[in-house]
C-alpha cells in the first residue's frame, strides 16, 4: 500500500455531525468568545446575525473534537506494512480559516476532512507533513467553516 492510499489522498471523510444547542453555544462563548450575539439571545436577535449563533471558534473546536474521535483509526487499521504503523503527531498549524455562514442555535453541522498531499519534513527525518482540507456544512448544505490544516506523521 502506498502512503497516498494509506492517507486516502483526495478522499473526503465525514467525521460526524453535531447539533449546536443554545445553552452550549452560550457556555462556550462565556468562556472563550463573549461577544453579545453568542451569549444573549435578545441581543443576538438585534445584531447583524438576527439570532443566537455559535462562535466560529466553537465550530472549529468541534471540528477538532470530531477529527480526533474519528482519528485516523480507519487508516491505521488498514496498514499492512512494511514497517510500523504510521504515528500521527501534532499539528504545526492551519491557514485560510473562513467562516462563510453563521451557525445558528439548533443547527446541525456535518464536519469533513480531505487529505490533499503529504511531503517529507526536511528537518525531521522519518516524518511527513500531511495537509488536509477541513470543512463543515449546515443542514442546507451550505459551508459554515473551511480551513487548510496540517499534521505531522511519523512513517519510519
Amino acid at each position: 500500500m502506498s502512503l497516498d492510499e494509506f492517507f486516502c489522498i483526495g478522499i473526503t471523510v465525514t467525521l460526524g455531525s453535531h447539533r449546536f444547542e443554545p445553552e452550549a453555544i452560550k457556555a462556550f462563548a462565556r468562556k472563550y468568545d463573549p461577544q453579545i450575539f453568542h451569549i444573549d439571545e435578545e441581543a443576538a436577535r438585534n445584531s447583524i446575525f438576527g439570532g443566537l449563533c455559535a462562535s466560529g471558534w466553537h465550530t472549529a473546536a468541534t471540528w477538532m473534537k470530531l477529527n480526533l474521535q474519528a482519528g485516523m483509526e480507519a487508516e491505521v487499521a488498514r496498514w499492512p506494512g512494511p514497517g510500523p504503523v504510521p504515528e500521527f503527531g501534532p499539528s504545526p498549524g492551519f491557514k485560510n480559516l473562513k467562516w462563510p455562514k453563521p451557525v445558528y442555535a439548533g443547527e446541525t453541522v456535518t464536519f469533513t476532512r480531505t487529505a490533499l498531499a503529504h511531503r517529507p519534513v526536511a528537518s525531521r527525518p522519518g516524518w511527513r507533513l500531511l495537509t488536509l482540507r477541513s470543512e463543515a456544512f449546515d443542514s442546507t448544505g451550505d459551508k459554515v467553516i473551511e480551513f487548510e490544516s496540517a499534521v505531522l506523521v511519523k512513517v519510519e
